[in-house]
């Protein structure tokens, strides 16, 4: 049996999306607790907030429109339900904690959008869908953390909800580089494009869309 991931992939899943007519920047749960060594969910992603920090400025000077999201539970997180529940390190979102802050470096502006939310997915329970929708927007560039968890299901939901995702590496991190790269693996075969950083801003700036 070939164990080789490409030569069983290929002919299957090697289709391509092009990018749409307006595109928006989806920054996913960049926070404090994934850049605090002391955290319970470090994942050595300064890397990944320094292109965030580069993927931010590009947007602006491209007039692309951004969107934060961030985790919040109320004080007994029932409104995690299970998934709060399956995931203890959750508590590190409770309401006031400052784990769960933006970091200094990369904090909305005024006019940037942001979501909170209680479940992996940017889309679920959220208005997310709709305000993309109200701003015309039919691709989202997708960064943040992790790129197995938050990253994957927002990918995922945006390609159900009609949205062409495209998920920048560069900007991804995980707690391991094992599921990290499989993730983005995966997310290119079946549900989005996985570009790099410099692809990104040249298509934020307007740039070939073939």
């Amino acid at each position: 049996m070939n164990d080789d991931r490409t030569f069983n992939y290929a002919g299957v899943f090697d289709g391509h999306l092009a990018c749409g007519r307006k595109t928006a920047l989806l920054i996913v749960d960049v926070v404090k607790a994934y850049l605090d060594p002391a955290s319970s969910l470090y994942a050595h992603a300064e890397s990944a907030l320094a292109s965030n920090e580069r993927l931010c400025a590009a947007a602006y000077a491209a007039d692309v429109p951004v969107i934060f999201t961030r985790v919040e539970y109320q004080a007994d997180g029932l409104d995690g339900g299970y998934f709060y529940r399956k995931v203890p390190a959750l508590k590190t979102f409770l309401k006031g904690a400052p784990l769960g802050a933006f970091p200094d470096s990369l904090q909305p502006r005024p006019q940037d959008v942001v979501i909170v939310k209680q479940y992996a997915s940017a889309f679920f329970g959220t208005s997310l869908a709709t305000t993309l929708r109200a701003m015309d927007v039919d691709t989202v560039f997708i960064t943040g953390y992790s790129t197995s968890g938050c990253v994957r299901a927002t990918a995922l939901d945006a390609l159900q909800h009609g949205f062409i995702p495209f998920v920048i590496k560069d900007a991804c991190a995980d707690r391991h580089p094992a599921p990290h790269e499989a993730n983005l693996f995966d997310l290119q075969a079946k549900y989005a494009e996985v570009i790099d950083e410099a692809r990104a801003v040249e298509l934020m700036a307007g740039g070939d869309r073939g």
